[in-house]
This record gives structure tokens, sequence and C-alpha cells, in this order.
């Protein structure tokens, strides 16, 4: 309820919608932020269910941290993934798609809290899914770069062949 506290929030979720629809600023905000969310998603899980019983803070403080670190490494990778695109309009239109599914869990989860808990182990089971998808793929990206400013012209494959001619 402090002005101050209001202000800084005000401030930081304002330069985040920003931020995030920028490609590659997105991807160094995410990075930055998955530093400081995932301590944060465990204190705040903590300090929530910790109040009875130290055991449980600690249960909590794992769990939180836990699932901060898979949202905002999925976010992480998949933002890391669009920017791979040459045109902007993809990464707002990720952008925006964050920010509504946000707003959706965070409504949900007020008004339906069962139904909440089954969408979020969904979430949590598609990003699991997505890290592996999107790891692959940027492993693939990563080495082809590499291999691009080591000198090695990149292999051309038998489709790519049969389609130029």
């Amino acid at each position: 309820q402090h002005p101050g506290v209001l202000t800084a929030a005000g401030v930081m979720c304002f330069l985040e919608f920003f931020a995030d629809k920028i490609p590659y600023v997105d991807t160094l905000w995410d990075t930055v932020h998955t530093l400081i969310r995932i301590p944060a998603g465990a204190a705040l899980a903590a300090a929530a269910f910790g109040a009875d019983h130290e055991s449980m803070a600690w249960i909590a403080a794992i769990l939180g941290g836990g699932l901060a670190a898979t949202s905002h490494v999925t976010k992480l990778t998949t933002r890391a993934a669009v920017n791979t695109s040459p045109e902007p309009f993809s990464n707002i239109a990720v952008s925006l798609a964050e920010d509504g599914f946000v707003v959706f869990m965070l409504w949900l989860a007020a008004a339906h809290p069962a139904i909440f808990a089954v969408v979020l182990v969904l979430a949590i089971a598609v990003s699991i899914l997505l890290l592996v998808l999107f790891f692959k793929f940027l492993r693939i990206v990563v080495r082809r770069l590499s291999e691009l400013f080591h000198g090695h012209v990149p292999k051309v494959s038998h489709v790519q062949e049969n389609s130029h001619r």
C-alpha cells in the first residue's frame, strides 16, 4: 500500500511491457529477470505457506522456486527461438499472448482455484515439452552459427537441393 512500492511496481511493469516487445532486448531482460525471479518465487512461496512450520517453508520455497524456474527458463528459451525469426511481429505476438495468459491465470486462480490447479499442471507439462524442443532447436542454431563463423559452409540437405531445381 506504500506509494513508493506502488510507484516502483508500476514503473517496472511499464518497462517490462515494452522491453518484452523488442527482439533481443527481451532475451536480455528475461535472462536478468530469470535470475531475480527464481529466488523471489522461492521466498514468496516460503513466506506465504511457511508461517506454521519451518519444514513447510522449505517445501514451499522449493516448489515456488521450481515453478518460477520452469516458467522463466521456458519463456527465455521460447523468446530466444522466436528471435531467430527475421521479422519483429512474431516477437510482439508472443509477448502479447504471454501477457494475456498471465491475466487469464490470475483471474482463474482467484475465481476458480480448482480449475486453475489443473490448468497450472497442464501449463507445467507444456513448459517442460517446450524446454526440450527449444533447447534442441537452439543447440542447432548455435552449432550452425559457430560453423559459419569458423568458415565452414553449411551443408545443403537433399530436400533443399531438390527445392532449388
